[in-house]
């Protein structure tokens, strides 16, 4: 049975909620309406693809992917950004259903592929990652700027 569809506007208050304890599992401030405002510009300008798991009526989690492009494929490739399923509702398969959204997204779009990221002490994720066939990926170094003014 399919848990799982594209976010729309109607979401932003319970997903708002949903992405709040996501940001705050990084470590982050709970802000729920800066969370509001910033999933509904997302939808709104269409900046990302945004897909909830519902369980009886209730989103229980989410996954958002933002479009990249690759100059040497000269093709499109998804940075799953953010998943995120409610303590309450892991060991589920809600997760799973998410990746597998990701990837449809992925082969509608002719993308080349999905990228992500994820902490080396993430073990539920490094897990779940290969177990959705995602393979590592360590041909390459990752650098990151940090804007120090934000």
């Amino acid at each position: 049975m399919k848990n799982t569809r594209k976010a729309i506007l109607q979401d932003i208050q319970k997903l708002s909620e949903l992405f709040d304890q996501y940001r705050v599992f990084y470590h982050k401030d709970s802000d729920i309406s800066s969370a509001e405002k910033f999933l509904k510009e997302r939808i709104e300008n269409e900046d990302s693809e945004i897909f909830v798991a519902e369980n009886e009526g209730k989103l229980v989690g989410f996954v958002q992917l933002y479009p990249l492009f690759s100059s040497t494929r000269m093709k499109r490739y998804w940075l799953l950004n953010d998943l995120y399923v409610n303590e309450n509702h892991r060991g589920k398969g809600f997760s799973k259903e998410l990746i597998e959204e990701a990837k449809e997204l992925a082969k509608f779009t002719d993308a080349a592929g999905i990228l992500l990221e994820t902490g080396k002490s993430n073990d539920i994720g490094n897990k779940l990652y290969p177990a959705c066939g995602f393979e590592i990926y360590d041909e390459v170094n990752f650098y990151e700027w940090t804007n120090a003014d934000n």
